[in-house]
């Protein structure tokens, strides 16, 4: 059975899915592995370095997709009107796995269906304990992160930690990250190690005990209501939460320097977290990075891939943050996808063995035998 890792072709993106030591590991269990010629070149990952490993380097894509039972990718397949069809070259009943996009490209979905591929989004993985090695979107916005709060000190006219000299005294930076979860806990980390003063806001009271364990003072919302929703992740919250919310954001966001917002409701646009009229109320040389851009955004000004300035306050929009640190990141999404498929392919044939009642695999799933299955899906 062949593994096949192209390489990726949507703009911006620089990973791989897949690394000289996870085909090695593919190669022990029985399978074949072909690589797409350059498909490792943004990761720095040399071709010779997958050969070395035991890939086959495929200068071809229409080879490499036509050859391969499973295919290995980072973003979601080009299709028909894309500079190439990747959907119309992979061979029918193949096997799809990758962050897909589900919610956001419903039409590919529709597509993998027609193709009769059997298509897994790394994004559905359910959060259990048994899946946490599975879980790209963590290990990915671990990195984004780091790498939101590196952006904004790079931009940011003062220095992030304080500084006594014998000409005075730079007072350190005020840092607001908004959301909590792994990337809002990754982006407290980094701002705390460069020596900000943190505060950070989330809707689910759980994880205050996890900012506060970082060094960060937990800006809590009085109410009753909780944001927990289902798998840890964030809900919509009812108008009055929100009116609160807004109230002490604006309050903090009054004497912050930076902010980080990193706000998302899966299948839902991103929460507008800050408005027009609180970017006018922060000072001059003040900086945001809007990480839900991508989801419609948590600031009223941002905009996907730009960098604007309003009142004196810039404004960054990151597109595809975790493509910005392709090195460290590919590695991790590789070893994502190796736990995953260990569920799927048998260890000692080498063959596709699949559980279909297993959780996992379940929540994975979008399209099988030529029919959308998965239940948030299913109208498509």
């Amino acid at each position: 059975m062949k593994v096949g890792i192209p390489k990726e072709r949507r703009a911006g993106e620089s990973r791989v899915a897949g690394s000289p030591d996870m085909v090695k590991k593919l190669v022990g269990l029985g399978l074949d592995v072909a690589v797409e010629a350059g498909a490792g070149l943004g990761a720095n990952m040399a071709d010779e370095a997958f050969a070395d490993a035991g890939a086959e380097i495929v200068k071809d894509a229409a080879a490499l997709y036509g050859d391969a039972d499973i295919v290995l990718k980072v973003q979601r397949s080009l299709g028909p009107g894309d500079e190439i069809d990747e959907i119309a070259m992979m061979k029918k009943g193949a096997v799809l796995v990758g962050l897909l996009n589900p919610f956001g490209d419903r039409a590919m979905v529709k597509a993998y269906a027609a193709r009769d591929l059997t298509a897994f989004a790394m994004e559905f993985i359910p959060r259990i304990s048994r899946a946490q090695a599975m879980d790209a979107l963590s290990s990915q916005s671990n990195i984004a992160g780091y790498k939101a709060v590196i952006d904004a000190a790079a931009v940011f006219k003062r220095v992030m930690p304080m500084m006594m000299t014998a000409a005075g005294t730079v007072p350190p930076a005020r840092v607001l990250v908004l959301g909590a979860g792994v990337a809002g806990l990754q982006a407290i980390a980094t701002a705390r190690r460069l020596g900000a003063i943190v505060t950070a806001s989330d809707v689910r009271a759980a994880v205050k005990e996890e900012v506060q364990s970082l060094g960060a003072t937990f800006l809590e919302v009085e109410s009753e209501e909780t944001g927990e929703a289902e798998g840890g992740y964030a809900k919509e919250m009812t108008e009055d939460y929100k009116r609160r919310q807004a109230e002490l954001i604006a309050q903090t966001l009054a004497k912050t320097d930076i902010a980080i917002t990193t706000a998302l409701i899966p299948g839902r646009p991103a929460p507008r977290l800050i408005t027009g009229e609180m970017v006018q109320g922060m000072k001059p040389g003040s900086v945001i990075v809007d990480m839900a851009v991508e989801s419609g955004g948590n600031c009223e000004f941002s905009e996907p891939g730009k960098a604007i300035e309003k009142n004196g306050v810039t404004i960054l929009g990151p597109i595809n943050l975790p493509a910005h640190s392709a090195a460290a990141t590919s590695p991790l999404y590789a070893r994502n996808l190796l736990n995953f498929l260990a569920l799927l392919v048998d260890k000692e044939s080498g063959n596709l063995s699949v559980d279909w009642d297993d959780e996992i695999v379940k929540g994975a799933l979008l399209t099988r035998d030529g029919a959308i299955v998965h239940a948030a899906l299913a109208d498509a």
